[in-house]
């Protein structure tokens, strides 16, 4: 068991049963009153999103997680193809995938998030390397929308990048925030 000081952003609790990720984590302490930590936690199996106030002395319990190293083979309809370091292959659904799909390239290694022996998630690399497949060319003096531009990755994200990235570069995208990072020289 853990206390109202353990609760932070990112970790992952075990809520009404559930494995929670815990979005937001608010230390609050009122006049004459015990301090309360206020959360917003994502449930992962079902993506609700629940608002509670942990209180003093109550338990809280981190979910038992593991992750399990994988390689993205390919996407048929709409299921996606992994391969384990056994050669197993492994099919999940595409809302199992969830928000990960858009920056899922094949052959890329990543992990499979386990809760009590079953797959609830894919968490990707925090930084990927993706090619341009369509981008409009920049415009010199174009900088009144702040020199940004609209990009087709090869995996079919469209991202914003500044406006000296043309088509066939490949860049650096920070999965978490969905953002460009940096050109990648050949």
């Amino acid at each position: 068991m853990s206390t109202l000081t353990d609760i932070k952003k990112g970790i992952i609790l075990k809520f009404n049963n559930e494995p929670c990720v815990v979005q937001e984590a608010k230390f609050l302490r009122m006049q004459q009153r015990k301090p309360v930590m206020q959360t917003k936690m994502k449930n992962i199996k079902t993506g609700q999103v629940i608002e509670y106030s942990f209180k003093q002395g109550e338990p809280v319990e981190l979910a038992d997680m593991s992750r399990r190293k994988v390689n993205f083979l390919y996407k048929e309809k709409d299921k996606y193809c992994f391969m384990d370091a056994d050669y197993e292959q492994i099919y999940l659904a595409e809302d199992l995938i969830g928000e990960a799909k858009k920056f899922l390239k094949e052959t890329q290694e990543v992990d499979l998030i386990l809760y009590e022996d079953s797959i609830i998630g894919v968490k990707l690399p925090p930084k990927v390397d993706l090619k341009i497949i369509q981008a409009p060319p920049g415009v010199k003096g174009n900088t009144a929308t702040g020199g940004k531009k609209a990009a087709v990755l090869e995996t079919g994200a469209t991202i914003n990048v500044p406006l000296f990235i043309n088509e066939g570069e490949i860049i650096r995208v920070n999965t978490e925030t969905k953002e460009y990072v940096e050109r990648i020289s050949d």
